[in-house]
């Protein structure tokens, strides 16, 4: 029987021969996605898109849920195999009128990569009265998988990329107000629960959905300043954060995970597609690999962030009763059951 993640009992590097220099284009190298279905979220920009290219490049074709259409098809253009389609993650309605009219399609789906979010966001509320970075960066991607668990599992070998973040380490969910009610709002706490929980729930998926032959992970891309995720900060906050250099420039050193954009979307890509996690799953990925365990906590503020440091897993989003406690949550707080019937 194989083993879960709960704990981090398969949370250790495997030697997977890339690391935090390889970009998309070397671990797509050899793989056939020929006939393959992926889905993209925030597929039209930044590590998003980069993903995107590489799994096209690779055969497969891919359908980019976008909230802004427009940018989305002047992003995509002349980029062969793809469909767009419209999204927006924090409203419910919007994300089970995507997946209701993908399982419609009958189609497989061998590959989802939650990918989209947003950051340094200040406090605001979807319509369910969800604080948005939980609501955008988690809540809305357990209920996509959710409406689109049938057709994952008629993939027969589908993984689920979920893309989280070392500030994972800012907080941990906050299961008595997860959504500010009582506690002042701070924006990268916010942030950090909002990475915990795509960290748990990846765990908890992979646990619950391996007898189905669908696998998950989590991953950090590193600190890549050509995303959207940065468009709420001055120049001069990303100086002082250490990602631009005395001219304002992106400083590109993958050893202190200050990366590219292909390089940031090398691990999504690696844990999409590597035939070496075929019996592994659960695990929290970067650099092209599984991470080590880390014990280090950020208290959500830039001036404490050492980047050269950035690197592993908390403890905290690998804890198996969290993760069970979070599934239970994120079904009351999304208004979604989500369940994934168990083999005896």
């Amino acid at each position: 029987m194989e083993k879960s993640n709960y704990g981090g009992a398969l949370q250790r590097p495997i030697d997977s021969g890339f690391g935090a220099a390889s970009t998309t284009e070397e671990v797509i190298s050899g793989i056939d996605l020929n006939g393959k279905t992926a889905i993209v979220t925030g597929g039209y920009t930044g590590i998003g898109l980069e993903t995107v290219k590489a799994l096209v490049s690779a055969g497969a074709t891919v359908i980019v849920p976008a909230k802004n259409i427009e940018k989305a098809r002047s992003a995509l253009a002349g980029i062969a195999n793809v469909e767009l389609d419209t999204i927006d993650l924090a409203d419910s309605r919007s994300v089970d009128a995507f997946a209701s009219a993908f399982i419609a399609s009958g189609r497989s789906l061998h590959l989802l990569i939650n990918n989209a979010g947003i950051m340094w966001a200040p406090l605001l509320r979807d319509e369910r009265g969800n604080e948005l970075q939980l609501s955008t960066n988690y809540l809305g991607h357990f209920q996509l998988t959710s409406r689109l668990w049938s057709a994952l599992v008629k993939a027969s070998g589908a993984r689920v990329i979920n893309v989280s973040s070392w500030g994972h380490h800012f907080a941990p969910v906050s299961f008595d107000d997860p959504n500010f009610v009582t506690r002042e709002y701070e924006t990268l706490l916010a942030y950090g629960q909002s990475k915990t929980a795509v960290t748990l729930f990846s765990l908890e998926l992979d646990n619950r959905g391996r007898a189905a032959d669908v696998r998950s992970y989590a991953v950090h891309p590193g600190i890549v300043v050509e995303t959207d995720l940065s468009r709420n900060l001055s120049k001069e906050d990303l100086q002082k954060f250490g990602a631009l250099d005395e001219n304002y420039r992106a400083i590109n050193d993958p050893s202190k995970g200050l990366k590219t954009l292909s390089q940031g979307a090398s691990t999504t890509v690696w844990c999409a597609t590597a035939p070496t996690l075929k019996t592994i799953g659960g695990v929290y990925c970067e650099d092209a690999d599984i991470a080590e365990l880390d014990g280090v906590n950020a208290d959500g503020s830039p001036e404490v962030i050492d980047a050269g440091a950035m690197r592993g897993v908390a403890k905290y989003a690998l804890n198996e009763e969290s993760a069970k406690l979070l599934w239970t949550l994120s079904e009351k707080l999304a208004g979604v059951p989500f369940l994934i019937p168990q083999k005896d």
